[in-house]
């Protein structure tokens, strides 16, 4: 009997990529996403035209989900459409802040800016920190947070300052930076000096080692566990019909 030995494609992911500065966003979600990536820039008003995709993740922002932008309403409404068709999503950072607002949790600022090199604790199990230990160095860099996960959700990342992981049915998000690099961390926090003091500054550059980057390389597995998710759901789809 004739078997079809084709290989599976990879999956077709959407990078809603909503950094205003987008190039270093862009580089290290696609060395991250072993996939195969259509980007959008999104405070550019760029969106896809349909749901035609195997799963969608959304990037940090400087934004916030509360503001009144144009693109930011536009990006809600699609990724609360596209939830609602059962694409599996991630967010991280401000995608985890607006995973949250459209799934109905609640987004405050914060009294204080988490930022630098953190502990975060797995609170309890979840798929997407598979091969993770339950307390995991990462990257933070935020001055929002999740107040309220959105109703029906589960949590299952916590640290000092907050919720930094949840989940609800398709969708994924987290507050911490999986997908920063040393370069990108240490730009980011130069890029603080208008909101911070010169001292915290100096801390957390100090704090960007080699040792600390190891380290928090370990959450990158998430990246891994949630196309493994993704091409599941796809498989489930075409099985259904």
């Amino acid at each position: 009997m004739p078997t079809d030995m084709s290989p599976v494609s990879e999956p077709r992911i959407a990078l809603l990529n909503a950094a205003h500065e987008a190039e270093a966003t862009s580089r290290n979600f696609r060395r991250e996403l072993d996939a195969d990536i259509v980007e959008f820039h999104c405070p550019s008003g760029e969106l896809p035209d349909g749901f035609a995709f195997d799963g969608v993740v959304v990037t940090g922002s400087r934004a916030s989900v509360y503001w009144d932008r144009e693109w930011i309403g536009h990006l809600k409404r699609w990724v609360r459409e596209a939830v609602a068709a059962g694409v599996p999503a991630l967010g991280v950072c401000y995608g985890h802040q607006l995973l949250a607002d459209v799934l109905g949790g609640r987004v405050e600022p914060m009294d204080e800016y988490e930022i630098g090199y953190r502990t975060v604790q797995q609170d309890g199990e979840n798929r997407l920190l598979d091969g993770v230990t339950d307390d995991f160095t990462v990257f933070t860099t935020h001055s929002d947070r999740v107040v309220d996960a959105p109703p029906g959700a589960t949590v299952f990342a916590r640290n000092d300052y907050g919720i930094h992981g949840f989940r609800k049915g398709r969708a994924f998000a987290v507050q911490f930076h999986p997908e920063y690099d040393m370069e990108t961390a240490a730009t980011v926090t130069r890029g603080k000096a208008d909101q911070l003091a010169d001292e915290r500054i100096r801390r957390v550059l100090d704090g960007i080692t080699v040792a600390n980057y190891e380290a928090a390389r370990e959450a990158s597995r998430l990246f891994d566990n949630f196309l493994d998710y993704v091409r599941e759901v796809r498989t489930d789809r075409a099985t259904t019909g």
